[in-house]
């Protein structure tokens, strides 16, 4: 049994080898500093800036106005969330992406001014025995908003089309049925009355191994590192084809994909709260304080995809750094309308319960 599939975290001197064999296949090195902590250099020695890769901007956003704007659309968020619970409207925001991709700390910002009571942060262990089969997708019904909720999935179901197909935690049947279910039960929890945003936090391969050993090197940061997570920076190519096949059979125009380019955690933090605001009409809303995503960070999987190294070719030329917030950027206008509710059609439930409602299911699973 592989330490992943243990839950062990290999002992420190096993994952700085780790991290240093990889280093070495993207041409790069570990290099102790002068306050020592571990960093990633080039081969000769030269200090690097992993993060500009593939990335349209040439400077990271700075903190005096990452703090204003997200001050600013912070506010906007309690106004949502005050719409949301006088309205009745159901919220639910999907968190996927590669590992230390920025999923958590754009959680904690996305939450951290909203009342608890009416925004739930939902992330659950690994599936139990019983859960692994046609029962599988009914485990999240009971964490679903209620009126006037919003909850927020650290990772969710999505986990069976990602890290368990790559890791072999599920079968080969239950990993097509799921590709097959997912979309028929997003298309029922919106006919049920639920907004569905999913987000796909998208990082380099070596902006993502600075992270780590970043992690590795940090005593604060060390509970960020499980045994999965270890052997994900293994398996990149494999999360590829995982997340291009998940792409393909889950990006309906009911519940759609939205890319998050996550190199920059500021930025991406602050285009993804901006685009959560953009798809709703609520009370007292300042279109100048929102603005629209920034189509060159948030936006389609068809106009960002995730690029790797071999791809950079082809990367977006970058431009300079850009104003916050963009509000009246004809570019900007080039993004995702808001999640289509009308005219859905009640979708059937996954396979072996189908014609049953969201409401008896919720109660079964109870």
């Amino acid at each position: 049994m592989s330490a992943a599939q243990a839950g062990q975290l290999p002992d420190a001197q096993t994952t700085s080898a780790l991290l240093s064999r990889l280093a070495a296949e993207l041409g790069l090195r570990l290099a102790v500093r002068a306050d020592g902590r571990a960093v990633l250099v080039r081969a000769d020695g030269e200090a690097i800036a992993p993060w500009q890769e593939n990335y349209p901007y040439l400077e990271r956003l700075d903190k005096a106005g990452y703090r204003q704007a997200k001050r600013s659309l912070q506010i906007e968020l309690a106004k949502l969330q005050r719409w949301v619970k006088t309205s009745g409207e159901r919220l639910l925001i999907i968190f996927e992406g590669r590992d230390a991709a920025g999923k958590g700390g754009t959680i904690r910002r996305l939450t951290e001014n909203l009342n608890p009571r009416g925004a739930r942060v939902v992330a659950l262990e690994k599936p139990a025995g019983d859960e692994h089969g046609d029962s599988y997708l009914r485990r999240y019904l009971p964490h679903l908003p209620a009126a006037g909720e919003i909850a927020l999935f650290d990772r969710s179901w999505y986990n069976r089309a990602g890290v368990e197909r790559v890791m072999g935690f599920c079968r080969d049947e239950e990993y097509f049925r799921f590709l097959a279910d997912a979309p028929a039960f997003e298309r029922a929890l919106v006919a049920d009355g639920v907004t569905v945003v999913k987000l796909w936090f998208s990082i380099t391969r070596a902006e993502q191994l600075r992270r780590f050993v970043d992690r590795h090197a940090d005593p604060l940061k060390t509970w960020k590192l499980s045994p999965v997570d270890l052997a994900s920076l293994d398996r990149w190519d494999e999360y590829t084809r995982a997340k291009e096949a998940m792409f393909r059979h889950t990006d309906i125009p009911e519940a759609p994909w939205t890319v998050v380019k996550g190199n920059d955690k500021r930025r991406a933090r602050l285009e993804v709260i901006r685009y959560v605001l953009s798809l709703f009409p609520y009370q007292g809303k300042l279109p100048e304080v929102v603005g629209h995503p920034d189509p060159l960070i948030a936006g389609p999987v068809s106009t960002l995809p995730e690029l790797g190294r071999e791809e950079s070719a082809t990367a977006p030329t970058q431009v300079p750094l850009s104003p916050i917030p963009r509000a009246g950027d004809p570019a900007s206008e080039q993004r995702h309308g808001p999640v289509r509710r009308a005219g859905i059609e009640p979708a059937a439930m996954p396979a072996g319960r189908a014609g049953e409602s969201l409401v008896s299911l919720r109660a079964d699973a109870g």
